[in-house]
């Protein structure tokens, strides 16, 4: 049994017009050239194998060995093209500061490529005689890439070290950086910082240390590019007509409401960056969605866009476009929400009321200033500047609930701004607002854990709040509390779990049968949160090891085939890591008719939602193969 006509055809078609999308890909510009370069040029000659084998006997039949070996390499060359055009889009820094584990992937697929060579019987298929040398010629070359790994670029690796270690690297060490990795003007450096936050999106929202690094490298290298040829993305004749008319301004620079250059850019959950207070006011209006995408924001905290703040700095400078030093502001604010609305005198009066007052006096007080740091960011400069921090810290402490309440939601209020949430953890806030999350009232217990999500924002709170004993109080808060408190609940678990050591820590208090029954509640409004909390959990072997247990697969494939695109994507994510390395759970997910919600969602799915459904109908597959390894001879 074999192939018949047609489908030997179309099989070959499809090896053959992978090898000609592969041959098409642009030329790789950054530290992968080499590795990028060789196996593209390998792969290119093995094109008149099948256009040969293409035009031969269109009648003749393929036999089950050939089949098998074009079966494997067409799977080993799909998984090569993916990995080419990722090398070609994504960011240049992180393939860089990744080089081992990019180089690693190479050696994957030249080995993949290797052994489905391997298993095509040359001898039997009808070659001309210079096919057969050149077939025989790439062979050999693979063989020998296989064997002999690219050698790395010691002095690309030398000048990271050096510019990551020192402050201000010699400029010949960035020039050869820049040179390097092709960030040599303002517009490679834009591209960058989108490829950038990309990668932290892809992340869960988690920098961490990798992107640390890469953020100072960026602005090391834009500080080069600045130096060096600050009119480096603008010809002679551009330059003489810029004196008569006022720069464009690139698109990726405007905010997205106002469509105005933005000053103090910000990101929020979905990714996308807009000016903070334009964004601020949409917040503030009630809104629960992103204004660009129409998502449901997961939660309202907003993340400031150094990088892109960064690289807007150095476009104004190089097209001489004024930057106000003051915080942006949106053209529909209002009046009146400025700095006159901080009164000092009468913060220093409520914090006298809170330190010397009767129980009356302090919850009254207590209840003002929450207000007030709530109404716009100047109060919560003023009030933190007055000295109020410390003082609602010992409020937390109260035996009167509404003091406790008001005590809690103000520094919630307070820590929106940056520099206050520094300050909350300073004085001690931490094990009190757990204490308050524990055993105050469900308003103090909702606001508590909406305010321990907004320090968690920084990485080394996360640590602090979860060896404070948090995550057991959110999940039972996540299990008892209002719509508005479940979702506070799940969001500062989210954040908190970024950090690997929660992520036990969340397993092992019960997180899992909770989020499950979230999940299957269609209904409840929490659908969103218990899937993005599951994806983070689940690239922990602990968390793995729990979801597995939970019967996970039918709901998952559910979301997958009927949820919105980051659903789908989450469930596919979960998915991916349960089926990875366990053949229970692959057999478990072919039964429920995975293969056919997969193959919808390869096509009409997220980026990264293809790639993760790819991924796992490659593992369903080789199962096929597994349980009947003679399956093909039907076909």
């Amino acid at each position: 049994m074999g192939l018949t006509g047609d489908s030997k055809g179309q099989l070959l078609s499809q090896l053959a017009e992978l090898v000609k999308e592969i041959s098409g890909l642009p030329e790789c510009r950054n530290s992968c050239k080499k590795m990028h370069g060789n196996l593209v040029r390998r792969i290119k000659l093995l094109s008149p194998l099948f256009e040969e084998l293409r035009d031969g006997d269109e009648d003749s039949v393929m036999k089950i060995e050939e089949i098998k070996g074009f079966e494997l390499l067409k799977a080993a060359l799909d998984s090569t093209k993916e990995l080419l055009q990722s090398i070609n889009e994504g960011s240049k820094l992180y393939q860089a500061l990744q080089k081992d584990q990019i180089a690693y992937k190479f050696q994957q697929m030249t080995e993949a490529i290797e052994a489905a060579l391997n298993e095509i019987p040359y001898d039997n298929l009808d070659l001309s005689e210079e096919v057969q040398e050149q077939i025989e010629l790439v062979h050999a070359q693979f063989r020998r890439a296989k064997a002999r790994p690219d050698s790395p670029d010691l002095q690309l690796e030398h000048d990271l070290a050096v510019a990551q270690k020192e402050k201000d690297p010699d400029p010949a060490v960035l020039k050869r950086l820049s040179d390097k990795l092709q960030l040599r003007t303002i517009s490679d450096l834009t591209k960058e910082s989108v490829a950038f936050h990309e990668l932290v999106i892809a992340s869960g929202g988690d920098p961490g240390k990798r992107f640390e690094e890469m953020t100072s490298l960026l602005k090391k290298l834009k500080d080069y590019v600045l130096t060096e040829n600050p009119k480096a993305d603008t010809s002679e004749g551009e330059k003489g007509l810029m004196k008569h008319r006022s720069p464009v301004i690139p698109d990726d620079f405007r905010c997205p409401i106002s469509l105005e250059l933005m000053k103090d850019p910000v990101i929020v959950s979905t990714g996308q960056t807009y000016e903070r207070s334009c964004i601020q006011k949409w917040l503030d209006a009630g809104h629960k969605t992103c204004p660009k995408t129409q998502q449901t924001l997961l939660h309202t905290a907003l993340t400031p866009n150094y990088v892109l703040k960064s690289l807007i700095a150095l476009w104004c400078e190089s097209n001489g476009v004024e930057l106000p030093k003051n915080q942006g502001t949106c053209r529909s604010r209002k009046p009146g929400s400025s700095a006159s609305d901080c009164d000092r005198t009468a913060i220093i009066a409520l914090l006298e009321k809170l330190a010397n007052g009767n129980s009356e006096q302090q919850r009254a007080a207590a209840g003002e200033l929450r207000l007030l740091a709530k109404r716009n960011a100047d109060n919560r400069v003023c009030i933190a500047e007055a000295g109020a921090i410390p003082l609602l810290v010992e409020l937390l402490s109260s035996t009167d609930p509404r003091t406790q309440e008001h005590a809690v939601t103000a520094l919630l209020n307070l820590s929106i701004n940056d520099s206050n949430k520094g300050a909350i953890v300073n004085a001690g806030a931490i094990p009190d607002i757990v204490d308050v999350l524990k055993n105050g009232s469900m308003e103090a217990r909702e606001n508590a854990a909406a305010t321990l999500f907004s320090l968690s924002v920084i990485d080394e709170n996360k640590v602090a709040i979860g060896a404070a004993g948090a995550i057991p109080a959110l999940i039972k808060l996540l299990c008892e509390g209002s719509p508005r408190g479940k979702k506070d609940a799940a969001t500062a678990i989210f954040n908190l779990s970024i950090y690997q050591g929660n992520k036990a820590r969340a397993v092992r208090a019960g997180i899992v049968p909770p989020l499950m029954r979230l999940l299957k509640d269609a209904g409840g409004g929490m659908v969103d949160e218990a899937l993005a909390i599951l994806a983070i959990l689940a690239s922990h072997q602990e968390g793995k090891v729990a979801i597995g247990q939970a019967d996970p697969i039918p709901v998952l494939l559910e979301v997958i085939r009927t949820g919105s695109p980051r659903n789908r994507e989450n469930a596919t994510a979960i998915l991916w890591s349960l089926c990875t390395g366990n053949l229970e759970q692959l057999k478990i997910a072919k039964e429920f008719g995975a293969e056919e919600a997969l193959k919808d969602l390869s096509e009409n799915g997220t980026d990264r939602a293809k790639r993760k459904a790819g991924s796992i109908l490659e593992l369903l597959q080789r199962l096929e193969v597994k349980e009947d390894p003679i399956s093909l001879s039907s076909l």
